[in-house]
C-alpha cells in the first residue's frame, strides 16, 4: 500500500461478519480495504481437534453464506443440523420446537468458528480485496468527502466508507464518537466441548435455571455436544476452576444426565456477558456492523446471524445504490440504518427480556413465566410464530 490509498469501503476487522461483507461489497462493484490486527490466515484443518467457539448459523444466515460461496465450502461432517429443541423453565415449563413443524431442514446448524473462517478468507482474496493485516489502528479522521484511517506504522488509508467491525470493544466505534455503556448481566459465558454416552438425535437443549443462570446443549457431529452455560460470575468462577472430569459431571449433572456421561474435548472459555444498545450505527462516511454495532444475550444464539444480517443488508444497500455512486453517502447509511433497526431492536427485546424475567426470584413470577412457557407449547399458531422469529 502506498501513503494514501483511495478505496470506496475500508473495512476494519475481519473476524466472521467483516470477512462475510468483503466479497459481498467486492462483488457490488466497489473497491474494497479489509484491515485486521492479526495477520489474515487461514485456519488449518484439523480432523482430530474441535473448536471451543462454534455458532448455531440460522437458515437466514446460511442462505447469505451460501449465496457467497461460503457454505458449500464448509466439510459437511463437521456440521451437525439442530433438528428440535426442547426448552425446560425452572418451575416445570417446558417448550418443543421442530424444523419439520416449520418446513425446514434445521432450525440451525452448529459450525466450529475456524470452519467458518477457512471457507470466508479464500473468497475474501478471490473477489479481489485489499488485505492489509496485521496492522495497528492510530487515527480516524473524517473530511466531508472522505475517511481517513492511520495505522500505527504511519501509512494512511482513505475511503468513501469505512465501516467498523471490529467487535463488541470496538476501537473504530469509540474513535468516531459512539458511545454507550454496556449493561452487565452479572453472568459469564462458559464454553466447552463434549463426547456424550448417549446420542443426541439432533436435538439441542435449554435449561433456564432457578439460579437466574440458562444452560444451553447445542449438538455437534457425532456423540459430541458443544454447551454454553450462562451462569452467575461466582458460578462461572468456580465451573472455570474445575479439572475437565469434573466438569464433564457438573455440566452432565446439571442436564439430568440426558446424555449419559460426558468427557470433555475441549478446555473450557468464558466471556462476560453485556448488553449493548447504541445510539445509532451509523454516523458521518461510518457504519457499524456485528458486535461493534449491539450486543445481545446468547440465549437465542442470535450473535452473529444479527452480525451476518448486517453484513447482507449493507451490502444490499450498496449494491443497489443505483445512480448514487458514492458509498459513503449519508442517504445509504440511512437506508441500512432503517433495515436493521427493526429485526436488531426486536431480538435484543426478546433476548433481554427473557434474560431479565429468569433472574427474577419472586414465586409468583417464576409461576407465571413457566405458566406462560407451557401455555405457548400449547398453542401451535403461537409457538411457530415465536420459532420463526427465533430461527429465522
Amino acid at each position: 500500500m502506498t501513503a494514501a490509498a483511495d478505496y470506496d469501503v475500508l473495512i476494519a476487522g475481519a473476524g466472521l461478519v467483516g470477512l462475510a461483507l468483503a466479497p459481498a461489497l467486492a462483488d457490488a462493484g466497489l473497491a474494497v480495504a479489509l484491515l485486521e490486527r492479526m495477520p489474515l490466515a487461514v485456519p488449518e484443518p484439523d480432523a482430530g481437534t474441535w473448536d471451543t467457539r462454534v455458532y448455531a448459523i440460522s437458515p437466514g444466515s446460511a442462505a447469505y453464506l451460501r449465496a457467497l460461496g461460503a457454505w458449500q465450502a464448509l466439510a459437511a461432517d463437521r456440521i451437525a443440523p439442530i433438528e428440535s429443541m426442547r426448552v425446560a423453565g425452572d418451575a416445570g415449563g417446558r417448550l418443543e420446537f421442530s424444523a419439520w413443524d416449520l418446513g425446514e431442514r434445521a432450525l440451525a446448524w452448529i459450525v466450529e468458528e475456524r470452519a467458518l473462517k477457512a471457507a470466508l478468507a479464500p473468497l475474501v482474496h478471490a473477489a479481489g480485496v485489499t488485505t492489509i493485516a496485521p496492522c495497528g489502528f492510530a487515527s480516524l479522521t473524517f473530511t466531508a468527502e472522505a475517511c481517513r484511517l492511520g495505522l500505527d506504522d504511519g501509512r494512511v488509508a482513505t475511503a468513501r466508507l469505512v465501516v467498523g467491525a471490529d467487535g463488541a470493544r470496538s476501537w473504530v466505534r469509540a474513535a468516531a464518537g459512539i458511545h454507550a455503556i454496556p449493561k452487565p448481566y452479572g453472568q459469564t459465558a462458559v464454553v466447552a466441548n463434549f463426547a456424550c454416552e448417549k446420542a443426541h438425535h439432533g436435538r439441542a437443549h435449554q435449561w433456564f435455571r432457578s439460579d437466574g443462570g440458562i444452560l444451553a446443549w447445542l449438538p455437534l457431529p457425532g456423540r459430541r455436544i458443544s454447551i454454553v452455560w450462562s451462569a452467575p460470575e461466582q458460578l462461572a468462577a468456580d465451573l472455570m476452576a474445575h479439572d475437565t472430569a469434573t466438569l464433564a459431571e457438573r455440566v452432565a449433572a446439571a442436564g439430568g444426565n440426558a446424555l449419559g456421561a460426558f468427557e470433555c474435548i475441549t478446555p473450557p472459555a468464558a466471556f462476560p456477558l453485556q448488553f449493548l444498545r447504541l445510539p445509532a450505527v451509523i454516523a458521518h462516511r461510518l457504519a457499524l456492523v456485528g458486535d461493534a454495532a449491539h450486543g445481545v444475550h446468547p440465549l437465542a444464539g442470535q450473535g452473529v446471524n444479527l452480525g451476518f444480517g448486517d453484513a447482507e443488508a449493507l451490502a444490499a444497500v450498496l449494491r443497489e445504490r443505483g445512480p448514487v455512486v458514492d458509498a459513503g453517502a449519508r442517504v445509504l447509511l440511512e437506508r441500512y440504518a432503517r433495515r436493521r433497526e427493526g429485526p436488531v431492536r426486536a431480538m435484543q427485546t426478546v433476548t433481554d427480556s427473557l434474560a431479565r424475567l429468569f433472574g427474577i426470584g419472586a414465586p409468583w413470577v417464576r409461576f407465571a413465566r413457566n405458566f406462560g412457557m407451557a401455555a405457548i407449547d400449547r398453542l401451535p399458531v403461537a409457538k411457530r410464530l415465536l420459532a420463526q422469529s427465533a430461527f429465522r
